[in-house]
């Protein structure tokens, strides 16, 4: 039998969303906008690093080397310079990230069977992205040097019987291109679910009692908990409706495969969706305007960001941060959504972060739905 008290609720709330078309761009455009800011910007690949080059030898050798660089989606040679000082300025103005200084005499060393220097030069100023450029050089250098080796054994007639020691085969699983959409987006669904849903679910109710309707709802035949059911409904709807959206985005913009189980998904979504609501509808209790239900809800959600595993790894964090960061449920939501997206695994390898969920989602809704009838009594 259909409740029409329920639904009666239900169909209210719809109509108050629909005529706030703030609320409605915050809902349908903000996880979209935060998807591509974070999808193209919030990465850790770092490439096309600006390098200004003085090539001093200028020699078939040297621009071979060169081509090394060229080539390697590291770097971009955008400058050749002819002295030191031009690739210092370049780097203090930050149009060049880096330097490279091929001195004069390289190809000689190369032909003569003996060793060439060059020198690398990075701004340091940008940790992340000097840390790249070091690394990268490092690699290709030595990739670089040892086809140089293995050329001077071919000339002496030793090439044929060398073999390498050691051959260090790797395989990367789950992200082969090892990009970070593909890790950031799965977690854009986690944040998306807590920010908008906390946040629509505590000024809702405030908005409602800032305008006088509560009490008009209190008097009316509803039940308590029709009343704090009909309230949560339509954002239930609509963090699916963002869920699916960010989803799909993410498929056909940045081609995140779907390894796991969609419906698994979305069911352990609705159960991390108890607690996140849970926590807007204590916020509602707290607060007394919308405004300082704005500011709770950030309170609340940017510490659970930065603490989830969300921008930073958790095993990089304090030893106190990670026994703290098991308070945030977001924690254990981002573990289950990557790992159905990513990893396709099933409920058997995520059971733990279920198991957790599932009681953060008890006692918080509990607590709140026991406060928000305090509060109408």
């Amino acid at each position: 039998m259909v409740n029409l008290r329920l639904v009666s609720l239900i169909r209210k709330e719809f109509i108050q969303i629909v005529r706030d078309p703030r609320t409605l761009a915050l809902t349908f455009v903000f996880p979209l906008v935060m998807l591509f800011l974070l999808g193209y910007a919030a990465t850790n690949d770092v490439k096309n690093i600006s390098l200004a080059v003085l090539d001093q030898d200028r020699s078939a050798e040297s621009r071979r080397f060169l081509d090394a660089f060229r080539t390697a989606d590291y770097f971009h040679l955008d400058f050749f310079v002819s002295s030191e000082e031009e690739i210092r300025s370049l780097i203090d103005s930050n149009q060049a990230r880096a330097g490279m200084i091929i001195p004069p005499g390289y190809a000689d060393h190369l032909t003569g069977g003996r060793n060439a220097q060059v020198a690398f030069i990075l701004d340091g100023s940008d940790p992340t992205v000097a840390s790249t450029a070091l690394a990268a050089a490092n690699l290709i250098g030595q990739a670089y040097s040892t086809r140089v080796l293995a050329m001077r054994m071919n000339r002496v007639g030793q090439g044929s019987g060398l073999d390498m020691p050691l051959e260090v085969r790797t395989q990367v699983l789950y992200n082969p291109g090892m990009e970070s959409a593909h890790y950031m987006i799965p977690g854009m669904i986690g944040m998306i679910l807590q920010f908008l849903t906390t946040l629509l679910t505590a000024t809702s109710i405030v908005r409602e009692r800032e305008r006088g309707t509560i009490e008009q709802l209190i008097v009316t035949p509803l039940r308590r908990w029709e009343m704090i059911l009909g309230k949560l409904a339509p954002y239930v709807f609509i963090a699916f409706f963002d869920t699916l959206e960010v989803l799909s985005a993410g498929v056909l913009f940045f081609k995140v495969p779907i390894n796991g189980s969609l419906g698994l998904l979305l069911g352990l979504a609705a159960l991390f969706l108890v607690t996140t609501l849970g926590i807007g509808l204590l916020i509602s209790t707290v607060a007394h305007t919308q405004q300082e239900a704005m500011l709770t809800t950030m309170f609340t959600v940017l510490p659970s960001i930065f603490l989830s595993g969300f921008f930073f790894p958790l095993a990089a964090m304090p030893r106190i941060l990670q026994w703290i960061s098991y308070l945030v449920p977001l924690r254990y939501f981002l573990i289950i959504v990557r790992g159905i997206v990513l990893k396709g695994v099933g409920l058997a390898a995520i059971w733990p972060e279920v198991l957790a969920l599932s009681v953060f989602a008890l006692v918080v809704m509990t607590g709140a739905a026991i406060r928000y009838r305090k509060r109408l009594d």
